[in-house]
């Protein structure tokens, strides 16, 4: 359980749309606040998703070979083939003129509440999904099991954590380095999505694939 939910949380605090939203809301006037009110609806969405799954099973992971351990796996299959196909399409799809949405030029307009709602709009499903079915097949029975939980949550908002902590204690400098953070990833939003999609895909689908033949 422990290395699937670092490498979802991993991937899930590197996708760049919503780090790019996250910067542009930080950028927003009352900045600092519209991001505390992004991040908490992020780990609100996680923890919620996550509090689901471990009620709806009880925390008693199913057996292996049975429906529902099946059905988990199946889960963790259909996201890594997602993201492998989200990966394809963004690599035939590089170097075309893409128009960003429309929402984000209203970004500065945004409530608090509106801002804890783009966050969990922007969650990264597949990846999310991935980490509940990780939960779905794991029992937490010892403090270790816990906190890996509470690890995940963290991790999969640390890059939001990180800039929301440096915008509040250094804002002379935080403005500059939001702006070259944001053109970073205008120009490599292509490369960083086809690399992180595509490994994230491959061992998720891969790993499901040989639990469900073996």
């Amino acid at each position: 359980m422990v290395l699937d939910l670092l490498l979802i949380g991993l991937g899930i605090t590197l996708e760049p749309f919503p780090l790019t939203a996250f910067v542009l809301v930080l950028g927003a006037e009352r900045g600092t606040w519209k991001g505390l009110a992004f991040i908490l609806g992020w780990l609100a969405c996680l923890v919620t998703v996550i509090a689901a799954v471990i009620l709806a099973t009880g925390n008693s992971p199913p057996k292996p070979k049975t429906v529902p351990s099946t059905a988990a796996l199946a889960v963790k299959l259909a996201a890594g083939v997602v993201l492998i196909l989200i990966a394809v399409r963004q690599r035939r799809q590089m170097g075309r003129p893409r128009k960003p949405p429309a929402w984000m030029a209203r970004l500065d307009r945004l409530s608090l509440l509106a801002a804890a709602g783009l966050a969990v709009f922007l969650q990264p499903w597949a990846l999310v999904a991935a980490g509940a079915a990780t939960v779905a097949g794991a029992k937490l029975s010892t403090a270790g099991s816990y906190l890996a939980l509470i690890f995940f949550c963290l991790l999969a908002t640390a890059s939001f954590l990180y800039l929301e902590l440096y915008a509040s204690f250094a804002p002379a400098s935080a403005g500059a380095r939001l702006t070259r953070l944001r053109g970073w990833l205008d120009s490599h939003q292509d490369q960083v999505v086809i690399a992180l999609f595509l490994l994230l895909g491959l061992w998720l689908a891969g790993k499901s694939i040989y639990l469900l033949v073996s």
